[in-house]
């Protein structure tokens, strides 16, 4: 064990250091240890909703659906797609919560392989994505295919090999475990079901903002993700969705609503589904929900991907070094691949008093997240988490755990 390196000469030395200035909040002694669950809003997001509401809606009122509300979701889209996704535009799209979009888009990709009969899920994805797996397989007649992984790793080539084959209409796979930070290889996963003939959908929701990903490159079919976390677009900000050019004519979403048919304002009798993105949305565009994110991807935009990536692994591999010197002594596991490569912008620090010791962070203005069985999570958002921050945070762990552990 080395001593960990000086947080003070770290952020001194960090080139994004004066990014950490433009977020609300920064300024407290507050360690914010969660931005992997929700991140903190920028500043200038409080003028841009507070003019929002004093000029495009309390001014223009209804005009502003043909001077821009209208297409929004496909605007927003095209930039998440650009900064974050390594999308082409026209092939993402804001709308709904995550858990509708993950609908959505499996009963899409089941319908577009008839005659199949699988969806293959981990055991230790995302909730959310296993219970809606499991809906849809009920809905259509289906059954699901467990993979068993090792839940401080994720899903190798090795294990998703074994679980694809002729049955198998779709794979639903995490960028990012949000449990280990588990950083899959998305590449090769993809090549393994697709020579199976089956689609992937990957949740992106942890990695998105903190981990380059690039779509059209990767060969990615189908993927969702949420806004909330290191894209900062606020508690229940909308979801996205990406489908691959070459797929968006052979998907049709099942929740039938008025703005994705092709031909909205003429509000015909028969729904034809719209010959673009446009075909996965449902119903009006959640407008206040994509005015925060705007910022941030400007930010991230600002930046570039491979620097907020750079920053992220230097942060989780800071947080390694000072777990190791402070909590390994009192039997804390690092439940996070040491290899920066296969890991992603979080680290998971399993103790079995880790639920009594989140309680304890909270109310000292510590603010980690707590997963079952016994895992506290480092969420560190790359512009707005400091290394000095991370020292601070991960001596009160020690503390709190020194206070309910004899």
């Amino acid at each position: 064990m080395t001593t960990p390196r000086d947080p003070a000469q770290l952020d001194a030395a960090d080139p994004l250091v004066a990014h950490r200035d433009l977020f609300v909040g920064s300024e407290s002694p507050l360690v914010y240890f969660d931005g992997n669950s929700l991140g903190r809003p920028l500043r200038v997001t409080g003028q841009r909703l507070a003019t929002f509401v004093t000029d495009s809606w309390g001014e223009r009122l209804i005009r502003g659906w043909d001077e821009g509300w209208m297409d929004l979701a496909g605007t927003v889209g095209d930039e998440i797609g650009r900064v974050a996704l390594g999308a082409a535009p026209g092939t993402t799209v804001v709308g709904d919560s995550t858990t509708v979009l993950l609908y959505k888009m499996m009963r899409a990709a089941v319908a577009a392989r008839p005659g199949r009969t699988e969806i293959v899920v981990d055991r230790d994805n995302f909730p959310t994505d296993r219970y809606v797996a499991q809906g849809v397989a009920d809905e259509c007649g289906l059954t699901v295919r467990w993979v068993d992984v090792d839940p401080s790793a994720g899903v190798t080539p090795e294990l998703l090999a074994a679980a694809v084959g002729p049955r198998t209409a779709l794979v639903v796979l995490s960028h990012v475990a949000y449990r280990s930070a588990w950083l899959t290889d998305v590449p090769a996963l993809n090549a393994i079901a697709h020579e199976a003939g089956a689609l992937v959908l990957w949740d992106v929701s942890h990695s998105v903002g903190a981990v380059p990903i690039l779509a059209d490159e990767w060969d990615i079919d189908i993927a969702v993700g949420c806004t909330y976390k290191y894209l900062n677009g606020g508690p229940g900000s909308p979801a996205f969705v990406h489908v691959a050019a070459r797929l968006v004519d052979e998907l049709t979403q099942p929740i039938q609503g008025w703005l994705g048919s092709r031909e909205p304002f003429l509000m015909g009798p028969v729904y034809e589904p719209a010959p673009d993105m446009r075909r996965f949305l449902s119903g009006t565009p959640p407008v206040i929900g994509m005015l925060a994110m705007q910022d941030m991807l400007a930010l991230v935009d600002l930046v570039g991907m491979d620097a907020v990536r750079e920053k992220s692994i230097a942060l989780t591999e800071y947080a390694i070094e000072v777990a190791e010197e402070l909590l390994a002594p009192a039997h804390v596991d690092i439940a996070s691949p040491r290899d920066s490569a296969r890991r992603g912008g979080h680290v998971a620090l399993v103790h079995p008093a880790m639920r009594e010791v989140t309680q304890v962070l909270w109310a000292r203005d510590v603010i980690p997240d707590y997963r079952e069985p016994g895992g506290l999570r480092i969420g560190l958002s790359p512009l707005s988490t400091s290394f000095a921050e991370v020292r601070s945070g991960l001596e009160a762990v020690r503390e709190a755990l020194a206070g309910l552990v004899p």
